[in-house]
């Protein structure tokens, strides 16, 4: 019974509340310009590191970018504006092929 709970509460995937914790999470760096993904540290995790490593450079680039920038307004104490957060997400929606956020069919 005690494994049974423990798996389920250390899984995200199952637990709701790791579900909202993740969101949360993601909304404080969705004003930063960051992906949740980027608080991955290649230093702390040798799989990390060598994900990183068989990425494209363009890809690995974009992600130092975000954060220096992430660092950069942390240090400022501001955000990104708000039309810059929505054209980056629609743009990042748009290239990986989902559809518009806001987007209703009346059936």
């Amino acid at each position: 019974m005690l494994s049974k709970l423990s798996a389920w509460f250390l899984n995200p995937r199952r637990n709701p509340l790791a579900r909202l914790h993740r969101n949360a999470i993601a909304s404080r760096l969705r004003k930063y310009g960051l992906r949740y993904d980027d608080l991955y540290d290649p230093y702390h995790d040798l799989d990390i590191k060598e994900a990183l490593a068989r990425l494209p450079r363009e890809v690995v680039d974009a992600r130092n970018q975000r954060l220096k920038r992430a660092m950069d307004l942390s240090m400022k104490h501001k955000y990104l504006p708000d039309d810059v957060q929505v054209k980056k997400e629609s743009a990042e929606r748009e290239a990986l092929g989902a559809l518009p956020l806001y987007q209703r069919t009346i059936p």
